[in-house]
């Protein structure tokens, strides 16, 4: 009786390990294959030149990460700040940056130099550029027809500034060298330069126009922040600041392009249903330059030249290669294939 109770009593024992193993094995079984404790996707790591962060008319890729939708398309995004759009060219070509945020005439001007890259994003359909003329000289200063021999601020020698003012000067009658221009950059730098003389006219964008319309150290002599003013100067829409690329890196990494394209839609969505107020509230601090109302007033005016979808205006590349054509011996001359520098390829696909 007792070998048969020790008999039972062992096999009981026995099924009680089995269903323990079995209900371990189930319980790792539902461990394993729960998404939660999946490792999670690494984020992809893009670098980004802007040319002039703290510039109004290229907020969209602070806004962007201010906003948090670069992680929500899983994506590390490093911006760089570069004053001058013709330095964050010269990066993305020597591949120090994936990607440069600037002005889409640089991409036809690089084609005429046998290199291949696009825009992807279009972010403003004007440029947002301001000529100003020292208040000492704008009684003599009154057309770009009075540029003859005087010094010309710009951000950068072969800048989207620098094609603008040798386009102007063309324009009114003068020729490429009867102009100086000068790199003074933006902001502060450019400010200085007005003040002390070095420059007689310049131009520039928000907020430094307004600054310097404050001071009193300048006056407008053209502006083109606005469809009007642009048309009135460039003879059509001129499509200025953009994401854009080499081509090949674009092809290669089309899911990283889409992304970005899906980010910065997003963005130019949100600026169309929000305020200056409600903009300016999410930029950092130091881009009020010490005065947010009148950065806000700046963000108000220029709320008009951002597209609302990031697409290429239909009539914006033809008139980019005219103004180029007019003084740029890149292109002068040579074949330029307008479809080559832009597509809408990422934009009509977001979501």
């Amino acid at each position: 009786m007792n070998i048969r109770r020790l008999g039972l009593c062992g096999l009981i024992i026995a099924l009680a390990i089995v269903a323990s193993g079995c209900g371990a094995s189930n319980a790792a079984t539902a461990v394993s294959t729960n998404p939660a404790a999946a490792p999670a996707e690494q984020k992809v790591k893009v670098s980004i030149m802007v040319g002039g962060l703290n510039k109004i008319i290229y907020l969209v890729p602070t806004l962007t990460k201010q906003l948090g939708y670069f992680d929500e398309q899983n994506l590390d995004v490093q911006l760089l700040d570069e004053p001058a759009g013709v330095n964050a060219e010269d990066a993305m070509l020597a591949g120090q940056v994936n990607a440069v945020v600037g002005f889409y005439d640089h991409n036809i001007d690089l084609q005429g130099k046998g290199k291949k890259t696009e825009e992807v994003v279009q972010f403003d359909w004007v440029p947002g550029e301001v000529e100003l003329v020292s208040s000492k000289l704008a009684d003599q200063i009154k057309s770009p027809a009075d540029f003859k021999g005087r010094n010309l601020g710009v951000t950068g020698i072969g800048s989207s500034t620098y094609f603008l003012t040798l386009y102007m000067s063309v324009k009114n009658g003068l020729t490429v060298d009867q102009v100086h221009p000068i790199a003074v950059g933006a902001g502060d730098t450019f400010i200085a330069a007005m003040q002390k003389g070095q420059i007689d006219a310049g131009m520039t964008t928000e907020p430094t126009v307004s600054r310097l319309l404050q001071s009193g150290d300048a006056k407008i002599l053209i502006d083109m922040r606005t469809a009007d003013g642009t048309k009135a100067a460039l003879g059509g829409t001129y499509p200025a600041a953009c994401l854009y690329m080499q081509t090949d890196w674009a092809n290669s990494h089309k899911d990283v392009v889409q992304k970005l394209a899906n980010a910065f839609v997003k963005t130019l969505q949100w600026i169309h249903t929000h305020s200056a107020d409600e903009i300016a509230a999410k930029m950092p601090p130091d881009y009020y330059a010490g005065n947010q109302a009148l950065y806000v007033a700046a963000l108000k005016g220029s709320l008009d030249m951002f597209t609302p979808d990031g697409k290429m205006p239909s009539d914006g590349p033809q008139t980019v290669l005219n103004v180029l054509s007019a003084f740029d011996q890149n292109i002068q001359g040579k074949n330029i294939d307008l479809s080559a520098t832009f597509t809408n390829e990422f934009v009509n696909n977001t979501k």
